[in-house]
């Protein structure tokens, strides 16, 4: 498999339109995040062991239940802002308040909702948009068979979504709320100002040095090329998207976030804003192993559709059929792949069902250096 990345068109688009500007809502998604998988953020584990320590029993139970919005997949229902007309009054000065965006996730249609809650069983229709599962009985079908491969709670959820998403809508936004009273205000408290402080930066450098600089500021894995139509985020997905679509209004938005080592994400859903969101700041890593060991996991690493296949096992637990439709490969192939990464000790298989699931060993991975591990979970 060729190089894959993310492409943002925005040829003929103003320099005012690319903001930089801080998301409670969008913190709030990654924090959930590193809760939910502390081994993708070594450097939080004790925010993280402490938060989870000191939440209720109802709260960690409702958390579980709606886990898949941010655990394998981060939903966009984190950046409503994004699929909404552009507001003058969002910026970096970081005036809006979680309930604010919550208020804008309030005036999505069922359609729109329910297709970005559910963007964990349509990782491979991402980019092609469309109906939801509200309207199209075959995603329907296919939405509820990949939710029971997540297991009971999310097969729950989704069939609640689907028969009622009202009121699934406002069991989300109170499980929100009850997150910001419960830890999330004060944490947004102590880390609004680092935010608000880098957009700013970014804000300057980017009207003083140009896209390209403040790009590679942003991120090594962001380029614009030489006439400034294009910007590429160099990820291990694939996906095209337009900052300068005339039905929802030009705009790139980058916003910084704390938790979010060491991915980098890129809304490129159709009938959405492209938004870039990308941490500041990174932690050091141990190093790895044996040398025997370290050669060993390596070589199984190394094949780059073993590259690829790491980087959904990475998020979560998926089956051979899964792994081998969202990559166009056999089964089998799939099952050659993962043998060797096994072999390795980098791989774990459970079974659920009647369902194997495999996922990739963070840890073990970590063991090899920050530099693949960000790579993968870029």
């Amino acid at each position: 498999m060729g190089a894959v990345s993310v492409t943002i068109d925005i040829s003929g688009l103003p320099r005012e339109r690319i903001v930089f500007e801080i998301s409670p809502l969008a913190e709030l998604g990654v924090a959930l995040h590193a809760l939910a998988e502390p081994g993708h953020h070594p450097g939080l584990h004790g925010w993280a062991t402490a938060t989870s320590a000191a939440l209720q029993p109802d709260l960690a139970d409702r958390l579980c239940e709606a886990d898949f919005l941010w655990r394998s997949t981060f939903s966009d229902v984190f950046m409503p802002f994004a699929a909404l007309p552009p507001d003058p009054a969002r910026g970096a000065r970081g005036m809006h308040t979680l309930a604010d965006e919550l208020d804008l996730l309030d005036r999505f249609d069922d359609e729109r909702f329910v297709s970005a809650a559910l963007e964990f069983t349509c990782g491979s229709t991402y980019s092609e948009g469309g109906p939801s599962a509200l309207s199209d009985p075959a995603r329907r079908e296919r939405s509820l068979e990949l939710a029971a491969h997540r297991g009971p709670r999310q097969l729950d959820f989704t069939k609640r979504l689907l028969k009622d998403p009202a009121a699934v809508r406002a069991w989300v936004r109170r499980l929100f709320e009850d997150c910001e009273r419960a830890f999330f205000a004060d944490t947004w408290a102590r880390i609004a100002p680092q935010l608000a402080a880098d957009a700013r930066h970014k804000t300057e450098l980017l009207r003083h040095k140009g896209l390209a600089e403040t790009l590679h500021a942003v991120s090594p894995a962001l380029t614009v090329d030489e006439d400034h139509t294009c910007v590429t985020a160099d990820k291990f997905a694939e996906g095209r998207t337009t900052a300068v679509d005339p039905d929802l209004g030009p705009g790139l938005t980058l916003v910084p976030s704390s938790f979010g080592w060491p991915h980098l994400m890129v809304l490129h859903a159709p009938g959405w804003r492209p938004v870039i969101h990308y941490p500041i700041g990174a932690p050091a890593l141990q190093g790895p192993g044996t040398v025997e060991l370290l050669q060993r996991r390596m070589e199984a690493l190394a094949h780059p559709v073993r590259m690829r296949l790491c980087r959904n096992l990475a998020r979560a637990a998926y089956t051979t059929s899964e792994l081998a439709e969202s990559y166009g490969i056999t089964a089998p192939e799939v099952s050659r792949h993962l043998g060797v990464l096994k072999r390795a000790g980098l791989v774990s298989t459970r079974r659920r069902g009647r369902y194997v699931l495999h996922q990739l060993d963070v840890t073990a991975v970590a063991r090899l250096g920050s530099d693949y591990l960000e790579t993968v979970l870029r």
